[in-house]
C-alpha cells in the first residue's frame, strides 16, 4: 500500500528501535516524558495519572488505548502517538478537546473500562504547516504560544512540521561572512510580517529593516522549538538554501551565474544563482554549517527555487515570459516566447541535480525537501515532460515532494506521475492568507485519502499534511483531518460528527447532530473557497475587496446560502441549551458571521445596482443595511479570539523599542489589508474581524458609495476614485492610534439579535 515501508525496511525498523531501546532507556523516558508533558500542560494534573508506554516497533507509526480498572493506559511508538493516542481516547469519551479557539477539558477520576486496539497511520509522516504561515500567523508569537502550538500539534499526531523560525540569525552569518556590511543588509531583509516571501525569493527589502532585536528574539525561540519537537520525536523540516542572493551579494560577483529575477506585482526584482555554480554548493555547505551550529542539525531541509517563478531555461537566462506565477493560477507574464523542448529539459535536469548534489555534499544525510506547489500553479510550463526531468537525475531518496495543493490543483501529482516516483505527502492548504471564511470540504477530504491510499499510481506516497498559510480558523477541517490521517474518521460523517460535538461541546443531543450535519452540507462541502479571488481583486466577500461598481457580475459565493440560514437559525435556537460552552459559542458566532457577511455583499450589490439605475432611495435603504449589519457584526465579533486591536497588540507588544513597535504595527497593519506592491494583493489576507470591518471596510465602501451616489446614472469615473480609496489606505495604515477590542456582555444574545436584524427588511 502507498505509505507503507517494505518487509526489509520494517525488519531494520523493529531491530534499531529495539536495540535502541535497549541500551538507551533515558531515550525512551524522554519521549514519554515529553509526551506526559504535553497531556498535564492541556489537561491538568489528572494527565499525569495516564500510563505512558513507549514500544517503538512496526512497520508503521501506531498507538492503543486501554482504561481498565478505572485506569487509562497508552501504548505508542514515538512521544507523538503516545499524546496522539491519550488524546483520541479523551475525544472518544468526550472528556476533553483542544483547539485554536480554546480547550474544554472533563478528565475523569475513573475511566470507564474500553480500549481502542491497534491504531495504525497509513501515512508514515504527518506532515504541517506552510512557510507563508510564518508571516499570516507566527511573526508575533512568543515562547508560550509556540509551545502551546507543539502541544496542539503533538495531539493531533503531526510528527513532520515546518519549523522555519529563526533562520534571519543564520542568513544574516550567512551574508556578513560573505562580505556584506550591515547596511546591505539593512536594505535586504524584509519586514516582520513578509519574511517567508524574502526567504522563498518573491520580494527583498519590503518594509525594511528587519530589527536586529527580531532576529536574536527568533533564535531564541526557534532553539526552544526545536528542543520540544525534537523531544516528541518529531522530525522537523528546516530551512536550507535555494539560491536566492542579495542584490549586494550579486553586484560583488559579477563572474557568478546569478540571474535577475523579473519583478511582479510591483516588486522589484531579486537574484538567484545558478545551481550550476561553483558558488551554490559553497552556500548551501556554509549555511547548512551555520544552522547546525545554531540549532543542531537535522534530515529534512526545505529548498524551493522556484516559488511561483519560471526557471531560467533559455540560452539567454530567462524562462521565456518568465515574469512569476501568482496564486490565481494564470502567468503574470506576457506569453512565453519558444524554448527549444530539448534545451529546457537538459537545463531543468542540471538544476535538479546540482540542487541534490549542493545538499548531498554538504550532508550525505540531508533529505532535500520541495514544495510541489509550482507544478500545479504554471502546468504550462511544468507539463509531465519538463517535471520528469527536473527529478531525473535525483535518486530516489534525495528529495520529498510536498503537494501541498490539493484542494487547488488536485490533479498536480497525477500529472506528475507521482512526482517522478520520489517521496511524497499528500495534503491541502485549506487557508490562504489567513483569510477566515467559514469553509472547507469534510466529506471529499474522506474520499480523497481513500482514493489515493489505494492507488497503485500514487507510488511512494509517504506522508500526508495540512499545509494552511494560516491559522486560526475552521478548526473542524484539520481535527477531521489529522483524525483521517490516522484511520480514526469513524465510520461515516454523521457518526464523526456527532462525537466531534461531544468533546467539543461536553454532550450532544439529536437536534444538534442534525443541525451540524446541515451546518456542514451549507459550508463544509467547499474545497477551494473561489471568492477569494475574483474581477481581479482578493478578499474573502466583497466586503472585504477593495469596491468596484462591477460587483454586479459577481457570481455568488460558495455553499448553500439557504441550507447556511437554516442551520444558523437552529444552532441559534439551541444557544440557550449551549450557552456555557465557550466552543459552542464560538462556533456559533463564526457561523453567524460568515451569513451576515455574504448578506452584507447582496446588500452591496443592491446599492450599487440602484445608485447605477439612479434610483437613489432604494440605494440609501440597502446601503444603511449594509452599516446596520456591518456595525453589529463587528460588535460580535470582539468575542472571537482574534481582532484587529490583538493584532496590533502583539505586534506592537513584540518590539524592546518604542521605533521597533512602530516598525511592527505598520508591518501588522500593511499584511491584513494593503499587503504591498501594485495593489494587486491588497486584501489577500482580509479577516472577519472586530476592527477591520467597521474601521477599514466599511470607510471604504462608503467613500465608492459617495462617489458612485453623486454619480447617479451618469458617467463615473471608477480609476479615480479607486486612486483615492488607494490613498486612504495608506494613511490608514500610518495613521497612530489604539484599538480596542470590545466584548458584547451576552453573547447568545447578541448573536440572536444580530440574526433578526439580518431579517428585517
Amino acid at each position: 500500500m502507498p505509505g507503507s515501508v517494505s518487509r526489509r525496511e520494517a525488519l531494520s525498523r523493529t531491530l534499531a528501535a529495539s536495540a535502541l531501546t535497549a541500551a538507551a532507556p533515558a531515550w525512551a523516558a524522554g519521549e514519554s516524558g515529553a509526551a506526559r508533558g504535553v497531556l498535564t500542560r492541556l489537561f491538568g494534573p489528572a494527565a499525569a495519572r495516564i500510563a505512558l508506554t513507549l514500544e517503538p516497533t512496526g512497520a508503521r507509526p501506531w498507538y492503543a488505548a486501554e482504561a481498565r480498572n478505572g485506569r487509562l493506559s497508552v501504548k505508542g511508538d514515538s512521544g507523538v502517538a503516545l499524546a496522539r493516542g491519550a488524546y483520541a481516547w479523551m475525544r472518544r469519551t468526550g472528556a476533553a478537546h483542544v483547539s485554536w479557539e480554546g480547550d474544554r477539558v472533563a478528565v475523569p477520576a475513573r475511566w470507564a473500562d474500553g480500549a481502542s486496539g491497534r491504531v495504525e497511520s497509513p501515512f508514515t509522516r504527518r506532515a504541517y504547516l506552510n512557510p507563508c504561515t510564518y508571516g499570516y500567523t507566527t511573526p508575533w508569537w512568543d515562547w508560550p504560544r509556540w509551545r502551546r502550538e507543539i502541544d496542539w500539534m503533538a495531539v493531533h499526531g503531526i510528527d513532520m512540521p515546518l519549523a522555519l523560525e529563526g533562520q534571519e540569525f543564520v542568513w544574516r552569518a550567512l551574508w556578513r561572512e560573505q562580505g556584506l556590511t550591515q547596511a546591505e543588509l539593512a536594505g535586504y531583509f524584509s519586514g516582520p510580517a513578509f519574511t517567508p516571501w524574502q526567504r522563498m525569493g518573491n520580494i527583498e527589502g519590503y518594509r525594511a529593516p528587519l530589527p536586529s532585536a527580531w532576529i536574536d528574539k527568533k533564535r531564541d525561540l526557534q532553539r526552544k522549538i526545536l528542543s520540544a519537537m525534537r523531544a516528541l520525536g518529531m522530525s522537523p523540516i528546516l530551512p536550507a538554501f535555494g539560491g536566492y542572493v542579495p542584490k549586494a551579494f550579486a553586484l560583488k560577483h559579477m563572474n557568478a551565474r546569478i540571474y535577475r529575477m523579473p519583478a511582479g506585482g510591483g516588486f522589484h526584482e531579486t537574484y538567484w544563482l545558478d545551481p550550476r555554480d561553483p558558488l551554490f554548493a559553497r552556500l548551501t555547505a556554509q549555511f547548512l554549517a551555520l544552522y547546525d551550529q545554531t540549532y543542531g542539525a537535522g534530515t529534512y531541509y526545505l529548498a524551493d527555487s522556484f516559488n511561483e517563478m519560471r526557471p531560467p531555461v533559455a540560452d539567454d537566462g530567462t524562462g521565456g515570459g518568465n515574469a512569476g506565477v501568482g496564486d490565481g493560477g494564470a502567468s503574470k507574464a506576457a506569453a512565453a516566447a519558444p524554448i527549444d523542448p530539448a534545451l529546457k529539459a537538459q537545463r531543468l535536469a542540471a538544476y535538479g541535480q546540482a540542487i541534490h548534489a549542493a545538499f548531498r555534499q554538504a550532508r550525505p544525510d540531508a533529505v532535500w525537501v520541495m514544495q510541489g506547489w509550482l507544478f500545479g500553479a504554471d502546468p504550462q510550463f511544468w507539463d509531465e515532460a519538463a517535471i520528469a526531468a527536473y527529478f531525473s537525475q535525483v535518486p530516489a531518496g534525495g528529495v520529498m515532494v510536498l503537494d501541498i495543493g490539493n484542494d487547488r490543483y488536485p490533479d498536480a501529482w497525477r500529472r506528475a506521475r507521482a512526482f517522478a516516483g520520489k517521496p511524497w505527502v499528500f495534503g491541502y492548504v485549506h487557508n490562504y492568507g489567513a483569510s477566515n471564511p467559514v469553509y472547507g470540504d469534510l466529506d471529499g477530504y474522506r474520499r480523497d485519502l481513500a482514493a489515493v491510499l489505494a492507488d497503485p499510481q500514487a507510488r511512494k506516497l509517504s506522508g500526508f499534511g495540512m499545509f494552511p498559510e494560516g491559522l486560526d480558523n475552521n478548526s473542524i477541517v484539520y481535527e477531521e483531518a489529522y483524525d483521517l490521517a490516522w484511520s480514526a474518521g469513524g465510520s461515516s460523517l454523521a457518526a464523526w460528527l456527532s462525537g466531534y460535538a461531544k468533546s467539543r461541546y461536553g454532550r450532544t443531543t439529536p437536534e444538534l447532530d442534525a443541525a451540524l450535519r446541515e451546518w456542514v452540507e451549507a459550508a463544509y462541502t467547499t474545497r477551494y473557497w473561489t471568492p477569494r479571488w475574483w474581477n481581479g481583486r482578493a478578499g474573502a466577500y466583497l466586503f472585504c475587496k477593495r469596491p468596484t461598481a462591477t460587483i454586479g457580475e459577481f457570481p455568488g459565493h460558495a455553499g448553500d446560502r439557504a441550507k447556511l440560514a437554516a442551520a444558523v437559525d437552529e444552532l441559534a435556537r439551541l444557544a440557550p441549551v449551549f450557552a456555557s460552552e465557550k466552543l459552542f459559542v464560538h462556533d456559533l458566532i463564526d457561523a453567524t458571521g460568515h451569513l451576515v457577511s455574504e448578506e452584507i455583499d447582496l446588500q452591496l450589490q443592491a446599492t450599487v445596482a440602484a445608485y447605477r439605475r439612479g434610483d437613489l432611495a432604494a440605494g440609501d435603504r440597502a446601503r444603511r443595511k449594509v452599516d446596520d449589519l456591518a456595525q453589529a457584526l463587528d460588535a460580535l465579533l470582539g468575542a472571537q479570539p482574534n481582532t484587529l486591536a490583538t493584532w496590533i497588540d502583539a505586534a506592537r507588544d513584540y518590539a524592546d523599542t518604542s521605533a521597533d513597535a512602530r516598525a511592527y504595527v505598520l508591518n501588522a497593519k500593511a499584511q491584513v489589508t494593503v499587503w504591498g506592491g501594485d495593489g494587486g494583493l491588497s486584501d489577500y489576507a482580509s479577516k472577519m474581524w472586530q476592527g477591520l470591518y467597521r474601521d477599514y471596510y466599511m470607510p471604504r465602501w462608503m467613500q465608492f458609495l459617495d462617489a458612485l451616489r453623486a454619480a447617479g446614472a451618469g458617467p463615473f469615473d471608477e480609476a479615480a476614485t479607486v486612486r483615492a480609496i488607494a490613498a486612504w489606505e495608506q494613511a490608514w495604515i500610518e495613521r497612530e492610534g489604539s484599538y480596542v477590542r470590545q466584548r458584547p456582555a451576552d453573547l447568545v444574545a447578541a448573536t440572536r439579535a444580530l440574526l433578526a436584524r439580518l431579517a428585517q427588511p
